[in-house]
């Protein structure tokens, strides 16, 4: 899993250009992150990642069609939504248990 940075990546996905949200994704966080795109009404294209040698692996390169998509903008300026209409936040985007009780600075990831 990526973290949130801010560089900018263009990627080629399904001969699409796209603006590269995570590599190396598993099968579960394709499916967590297309949903929320998705909802927020991004084109997500999604490829299997693929080893120097040309195998396949079993990870996954996520993309979107938008070339202005930037992930720490819309996670950090809270642009995404949930289904429910709540903001998404950085713990809910790499589905950190979220806990109230533990103050930011105790937390360890």
């Amino acid at each position: 899993m990526t973290s949130l940075k801010g560089k900018h990546n263009i990627v080629e996905i399904e001969g699409v250009r796209c603006t590269l949200v995570e590599s190396g994704a598993s099968v579960e966080r394709v499916a967590f992150l297309k949903e929320i795109l998705s909802f927020n009404r991004y084109i997500v294209k999604t490829e299997p990642e693929k080893a120097k040698d040309g195998s396949l692996l079993n990870t996954f390169v996520i993309g979107v069609t938008d070339l202005m998509f930037n992930p720490v903008i819309v996670v950090y300026q809270k642009k995404l939504f949930k289904p429910n209409g709540e903001n998404i936040n950085p713990a809910f985007w790499y589905q950190w248990p979220e806990s109230d009780a533990i103050p930011y600075w105790q937390v360890i990831h």
